[in-house]
């Protein structure tokens, strides 16, 4: 983090289909090299994929995945006298929606699908009913918080 200026925050443009800025988000994030217009074509075809197999609209499956994977805590190292703590710390909205965002791609590019819009497609599903390595990673992050909770003084 920078000493001398705030860091400003760049706003993101809608999506030119589903005008929501966290499509846009989870297609930068997805991107690999600027290549956006594979990013773009794998996620739309995912939320094409989604909403023949629920028959339900894919923005609200989409959202939903986002949000359950949203961690609440998080731990962040904290020097003091020469030990090194894990102090649980709450996590801002930003922050969790971004490491929500990660986690879903990280977990989607682990599986062992063909193609990434298939992975894509099995992560978000398995993230909007509870389920999968997403929700796995915030459960971990949590039981980690939870069990640091004797740290929480030291917090800043």
């Amino acid at each position: 983090m920078s000493r001398r200026r705030k860091q400003t925050k760049r706003d993101v443009t809608p999506d030119p289909v589903y005008k929501s800025k966290v499509i846009t988000k989870f297609m930068n994030s997805l991107m690999y090299e600027g290549k956006k217009t594979v990013a773009e074509k794998i996620l739309y075809k995912t939320l094409d994929i989604l909403k023949v197999k629920t028959k339900d609209d894919p923005i609200k499956i989409f959202n939903d995945a986002i949000k359950n994977v949203k961690p609440n805590l998080e731990v962040k190292s904290r020097r003091v006298g020469g030990a090194t703590y894990q102090v649980p710390v709450d996590v801002k909205a930003d922050r969790a929606q971004a490491l929500s965002i990660r986690w879903i791609i990280d977990a989607a590019r682990k599986r062992t699908d063909k193609s990434m819009h298939d992975k894509l497609v099995k992560e978000l599903m398995d993230a909007a009913s509870n389920k999968g390595s997403a929700i796995k990673k915030r459960e971990d992050t949590h039981k980690m918080a939870e069990s640091n909770k004797a740290f929480a003084h030291f917090r800043w």
